[in-house]
């Protein structure tokens, strides 16, 4: 995985956030274990529960095209209009999503390097 190549692609996808409400523009770039990079933007609405996070999105699409098996995510988000600097970390949903096709040690790519899936969401839920 080039981490690299991967957070550029999300920060261009950020670059396609519909973030009128929040002003926060967040890009992910999902890596399929075939090598593909699906991107995602954040997606807002005025009925605010009606908007979707630039991670779901991106899993949303990959799965959509028939990707089940992932290997990394990378994930920015600021201001519009500003850099991404600090780390933009997965809201609880995303992890969720995350956790319904990646294992505990999947590659969560942010601004201040790699984590995994686990140390944001140690308890995952299931049926």
């Amino acid at each position: 995985m080039d981490e690299k190549v991967l957070m550029l692609a999300a920060m261009a996808a950020r670059e396609h956030a519909h973030c009128k409400y929040s002003g926060f523009a967040v890009g992910a770039a999902l890596l399929t274990d075939d090598g593909q990079i699906y991107t995602g933007c954040n997606v807002e609405n005025a009925s605010y529960s009606l908007g979707c996070c630039a991670e779901r999105t991106a899993i949303f699409k990959a799965v959509s095209d028939g990707k089940r098996e992932f290997s990394a995510i990378a994930i920015c988000g600021a201001p519009k209009g500003d850099e991404p600097d600090a780390p933009c970390i997965p809201c609880g949903a995303c992890l969720q999503v995350m956790a319904e096709f990646c294992g505990d040690d999947f590659p969560i790519v942010l601004s201040d390097g790699v984590h995994v899936l686990k140390e944001f969401l140690p308890v995952r839920f299931t049926l």
